[in-house]
């Protein structure tokens, strides 16, 4: 890898991307109007060491979902995203691979939803960034690693954070089915991508009740759904959910709103204040 030109074009794009671009506060003396280091970090989900490590070229062969989450954080464009993969010498994601980045023009849309929990996820329902008010809803998704951001995973295994959102005896082996069709889809369209591959292995040498979805062809499909979040400070909101696919790059775009006027709006407007910390001193 050319480290140090890997470290360069890192801080380089840093540099250029000022917090407010990146939706983070600007509180504070700056010395610079681009990113910290600890703000790349948090957006990228890694730690400001490592940030640090690869700027310096003290780190060596990043792997493709650092580079990836990297690319997230920096705002880059589809050619600078190729060329940060190939400075850290790795092939660039193909179109026989599921799409992990978050394209500019969605990015915008995500920067003027403020106000609204949406979390973002690739084809196979990996986690790949999920906005302040989503995480005061649904729990604070930053510190899960691997297959905890699969969201199929958690679901069939119950390994990692559970999920606030209730589910009765029929909605949930409806929920449990669409989501086994997604991933057959998915599947279908991306052959060649290995790590899909293994989620789908992993997945039915472990859970039976996957096993016998994926083996039976189950089809379903998402469709909008009145949920009941239960929040351990608010209590339980009872939330429009959308589920939007982004054509061409297959991102799924997951969205909670309350309807207006409604104490579930004024709860959920509290949330998007408080953010994360909790009502319980």
């Amino acid at each position: 890898m050319a480290e140090t030109e890997f470290g360069r074009a890192v801080r380089r794009w840093r540099d250029r991307v000022s917090p407010e671009a990146a939706g983070l506060p600007t509180g504070g003396h700056r010395r610079a109007a681009g990113l910290r280091r600890e703000e790349l970090a948090l957006l990228a989900g890694i730690s400001v060491d490592y940030v640090n490590r690869l700027e310096q070229g003290r780190a060596a062969n990043p792997s493709a979902q650092v580079v990836e989450a990297l690319a997230r954080g920096l705002r880059l464009s589809g050619a600078e995203r190729a060329h940060l993969f190939r400075l850290a010498g790795l092939a660039p994601p193909g179109p026989e691979t599921v799409p992990a980045h978050i394209t500019p023009s969605v990015q915008r849309l995500l920067d003027r939803l403020t106000g609204t929990p949406v979390a973002v996820s690739d084809a196979t329902w990996t986690l790949l960034m999920a906005n302040p008010p989503y995480a005061a809803l649904m729990g604070d998704p930053s510190g899960w690693r691997g297959n905890q951001r699969n969201a199929v995973w958690r679901l069939f295994l119950g390994t990692g954070p559970g999920t606030r959102a209730r589910h009765t005896p029929e909605s949930l082996p409806a929920f449990e089915t669409a989501v086994v069709a997604d991933l057959r889809a998915a599947a279908a369209r991306y052959p060649a991508d290995q790590r899909l591959r293994r989620l789908v292995a992993e997945l039915h040498a472990n859970s039976a009740r996957f096993a016998d979805l994926w083996d039976s062809g189950a089809v379903g499909r998402h469709v909008a759904a009145r949920k009941t979040i239960d929040h351990p400070d608010v209590g339980p909101l009872e939330l429009d959910c959308d589920v939007l696919t982004v054509a061409g790059s297959d991102l799924h775009l997951v969205i909670y709103t309350a309807e207006p006027g409604t104490e579930d709006a004024e709860r959920l407007a509290l949330l998007t204040v408080l953010g994360t910390q909790s009502l319980v001193g």
